[in-house]
């Protein structure tokens, strides 16, 4: 991969997500471009670039930002979370008696984020009571990632974090053509939106502020200021007293912020 080629593919994606592209990340960048190569039917990077500065480049930026942002993810990942939000928060939240518990999972991916509060969120308020409305929010910048988490069907063995009890409860077996796999129950979905969104594009669609953000290993893609953005927004649409949960490798120690710690990547808006 040409130095000139890198440089461009970086500004591109830069400018149209945020997402900083290092130096060391020449080698990663030219392995993931290998897709869009073989969709385009194009030999060299060199030509990827021409393209996409054609007349189909809006259309390919998108698959570009997908095949660059794609992010490993699984059920219960980084747990440590799940268990604060059944442990700590929940139970905070119907001391309160909230009306209603609205929570975002922002930078979703395939599905394994959201699918696992709402099962968490299904599970907890089936068990007691009184039962508070629950909606989650999930939105992602890749459209390709979600059609596969609105479809909410996956491996058989990608499911080996989740209980016996709660496969059979949340999840339907697929069988024919589907065998091998599980699709998430209507129980589940109804209550996750999934849509596209850019987490820093012009304007965020919400209307309602969120009790809880997830916005796990995004920071790391992005620029100290871009950070600082990023956190500024998310912190105004957390309600006072409302958490916010980063990844585990990520802090808010160098950036500029108003939240108060409450324990490794957690956070909170104070009231």
């Amino acid at each position: 991969m040409l130095d000139r080629d890198y440089e461009f593919i970086r500004g591109l994606v830069y400018t149209h997500s945020r997402i900083n592209l290092g130096a060391d990340k020449k080698e990663l960048v030219s392995a993931r471009l290998g897709k869009r190569l073989r969709a385009t039917n194009l030999t060299t990077i060199t030509d990827y670039c021409r393209y996409l500065q054609g007349p189909k480049a809006s259309d390919e930026i998108s698959h570009l930002i997908d095949v660059i942002s794609t992010n490993h993810t699984y059920f219960f990942r980084e747990n440590a979370h799940f268990d604060f939000l059944t442990q700590t928060v929940l139970p905070e939240f119907m001391k309160a008696r909230l009306p209603r518990i609205n929570i975002w999972s922002a930078a979703c991916s395939s599905g394994e984020e959201p699918y696992t509060l709402a099962l968490l969120l299904e599970q907890y308020f089936s068990q007691h009571s009184p039962r508070c409305p629950w909606q989650i929010e999930a939105t992602d910048i890749s459209n390709p990632i979600l059609l596969k988490a609105r479809a909410g069907v996956y491996k058989t063995e990608a499911l080996d974090k989740i209980s016996p009890t709660q496969l059979r409860t949340y999840f339907k077996e697929g069988t024919g053509a589907q065998a091998g796999t599980h699709q998430v129950k209507p129980s589940l979905q109804e209550h996750i939106r999934f849509r596209q969104l850019n987490l820093l594009g012009a304007s965020l669609p919400f209307s309602e502020p969120f009790q809880i953000i997830f916005c796990r290993n995004v920071m790391i893609y992005f620029d100290r200021a871009t950070q600082e953005e990023l956190i500024t927004r998310l912190t105004r649409l957390l309600m006072p007293g409302g958490y916010l949960l980063v990844g585990h490798s990520e802090s808010l120690t160098s950036i500029k912020h108003s939240l108060q710690p409450v324990r490794p990547a957690v956070y909170r808006r104070v009231k």
